[in-house]
C-alpha cells in the first residue's frame, strides 16, 4: 500500500526522517514493525529548531516539483515519523512520489 493519501487538495505523505543522514535526499520505501508503509527520507541538517523540517520541506519540494509553500508538517513535527501535505494536483503528485520511491525497494 502506498504511503501516501489523496485529496482534493493533493497529498498527504508518511514519511520517516533521518536527521544528520550525510545528504539530502528520498531513500525509497520502508515498512515499519506495525506494518505501515512510509517514504524514507534523509537531511543534512540537525533536528533542532525546525532545521529537519525546513530541510524536508525543501527536499520534498524540490523532488516534486513543487513551490515550498505548497508543502506543510501535518504532524510528527518533533518525531522522525511525520505526515506531510502537499497541495496540488493529486494524480500528478501521487505519480511523482511513485516515480521516487520505486528506484529503491523497500527494506
Amino acid at each position: 500500500m502506498d504511503p501516501w493519501r489523496y485529496s482534493t487538495q493533493g497529498v498527504s505523505v508518511a514519511l520517516r526522517v533521518t536527521p544528520r543522514g550525510g545528504r539530502d535526499e528520498i531513500d525509497g520505501l520502508e515498512t515499519l514493525a506495525n506494518g505501515r508503509t512510509v517514504v524514507k527520507a534523509r537531511v543534512r541538517a540537525i533536528a533542532e529548531g525546525g532545521e529537519a523540517n525546513r530541510a524536508v520541506v525543501e527536499l520534498l519540494a524540490k523532488a516534486l516539483g513543487v513551490p515550498k509553500a505548497r508543502i506543510r508538517v501535518l504532524s510528527g513535527a518533533t518525531s522522525r515519523l511525520k505526515q506531510i501535505a502537499v497541495d496540488g494536483d493529486p494524480a500528478k503528485l501521487g505519480e511523482a512520489l511513485r516515480k521516487l520511491t520505486a528506484a529503491k525497494p523497500a527494506d
